[in-house]
C-alpha cells in the first residue's frame, strides 16, 4: 500500500515541475527503481492511473528501469553483482561486503508537452 503514497509524491513532483516549465501535458515519466525495492511497477502503474486523472499527468506513460543490485568487496574491493544463492565475493571469498546499488527508487526524468504560447 505504501505504493500509492510514493505514486501521489511522484505525481506532486512531476505536476510541479511541469508547471514551472509552463508544460500544457505530462507525456512521459522515467523512474528508476533498484533490485531490491520493494517497489512493485504494476501497483505504482495501478496507482498512477488513479491519481493521474484530472491533472496535467494524466494518460502519462511510466518508464521503469531497473537497477541490479551490486555489492563491493571490503576486503578487496571487488564488485559483483548480488545473487540469491551467493553474497560472500566471488574472489575473495569473504562476506564483508557493502551494497553499492540496488536500492534506489527516483524519478529521472519527465517529458512533457509545450504550452502553446512555448511552442511558438
Amino acid at each position: 500500500m505504501h505504493e500509492l503514497a510514493i505514486t501521489q509524491s511522484i505525481l506532486e513532483i512531476a505536476v510541479r515541475h511541469a508547471e514551472a516549465a509552463h508544460a500544457r501535458q505530462i507525456t512521459d515519466l522515467y523512474i528508476v527503481v533498484g533490485e531490491l525495492s520493494s517497489m512493485i511497477d504494476d501497483s505504482v502503474q495501478f496507482y498512477w492511473d488513479i491519481v493521474s486523472q484530472n491533472t496535467v499527468a494524466e494518460g502519462a506513460k511510466l518508464h521503469f528501469q531497473r537497477i541490479p543490485a551490486e555489492m563491493c568487496c571490503s576486503n578487496c574491493s571487488h564488485r559483483y553483482a548480488l545473487k540469491p544463492d551467493q553474497f560472500a565475493c566471488p574472489t575473495c571469498g569473504s562476506t564483508a561486503s557493502v551494497l553499492m546499488a540496488g536500492q534506489e527508487f527516483y524519478l529521472a526524468a519527465i517529458e512533457v508537452q509545450p504550452s502553446e504560447e512555448m511552442a511558438t
